[in-house]
């Protein structure tokens, strides 16, 4: 059985743009799509007893809002199945529920309600850093919605994080039938031991960088010989790189690590800030540890 592509929706600008979004990405990976949405409304509004036959506010409004965002993805995408579901549960643990059974989880940046000021929203930060599934966060510019870059930036971490997200970087790829930018980020040592480090050396972090990431991507590069990959080591600090290089990129993909038995994902601050300031959508694919 294929896995479904699960969106968030809440009736927000966002939302829907996660949906235009996800539809697509459903009908080139040939997947089913999954609309759901989730609110505690049953445990408020169940306290209150009612008096007439009407069925209550929120329900209607759940109902209206899950109707249309079936609508808009048919009309976009008719060839792509979709299903519709209504969750009386916080509206993260019910993405991460739905997320058991998906491919992928996507939301956008922010829901309805939230702070327009806000770069990124309390429940797409929430199911990014908890889900067991990759989560796209739909957020940037249009070029980059609508996929004209024809580019998937890669952000190669260690083998501990990378594994499972530079296999998903190049299938993503391989479906869009674009080319993969993978990115190394190195550092030269810190001032105070440069001293010791002399101009035979000076080279010894950049080709570090370079061989973990010909290591990463060996084995997902032979499983898609078909994608182009451009291999580039940049120095400087990882979290700025990605980001400026996602103004030129359809799709941003890191890592994370999910510790068993740890709460959520580790995802430091390169996560955090492609999440909050990536000029596209954004994949955070687990390493289970």
């Amino acid at each position: 059985m294929t896995l479904p592509l699960v969106v968030g929706v809440d009736g927000s600008d966002a939302s829907l743009l996660a949906v235009d979004w996800a539809v697509d990405e459903a009908a080139r990976g040939d997947r089913p799509l999954g609309l759901v949405y989730a609110s505690l409304w049953e445990r408020y509004e169940g306290a209150v007893p009612s008096t007439g036959r009407e069925r209550p506010s929120e329900r209607v409004l759940a109902e209206h809002i899950v109707a249309s965002a079936a609508e808009r993805a048919a009309l976009r995408r008719p060839e792509v199945p979709v299903t519709t579901g209504i969750v009386p549960a916080d509206p993260v643990d019910a993405l991460l529920c739905e997320g058991n059974n998906a491919f992928a989880l996507v939301t956008g940046e922010r829901g309805r309600g939230e702070l327009k000021g806000l770069l990124l929203g309390s429940v797409s930060l929430g199911v990014a850093a908890r889900a067991h599934c990759p989560v796209i966060v739909v957020r940037g510019d249009e070029t980059g919605l609508v996929g004209l870059h024809e580019q998937i930036l890669f952000g190669a971490g260690d083998l501990a994080t990378g594994v499972q997200a530079v296999h998903f970087a190049l299938r993503e790829a391989e479906e869009r039938g674009c080319a993969v930018d993978a990115v190394r980020a190195w550092r030269r040592p810190a001032s105070e031991g440069a001293s010791a480090f002399t101009e035979d050396r000076a080279h010894e972090p950049e080709e570090r960088a370079a061989a973990r990431l010909d290591e990463l991507l060996g084995e997902a590069v032979a499983e898609h010989p078909g994608v182009r990959v451009r291999r580039t080591t940049v120095e400087g600090p990882a979290r700025r790189i990605l980001v400026d290089r996602s103004a030129d990129a359809d799709l941003v993909v890191i890592g994370a690590r999910h510790r068993h038995g740890h709460f959520g994902l580790q995802l430091g601050r390169v996560g955090h800030t492609l999440l909050h300031h990536a000029h596209c959508p954004v994949a955070i694919v687990p390493q289970m540890t």
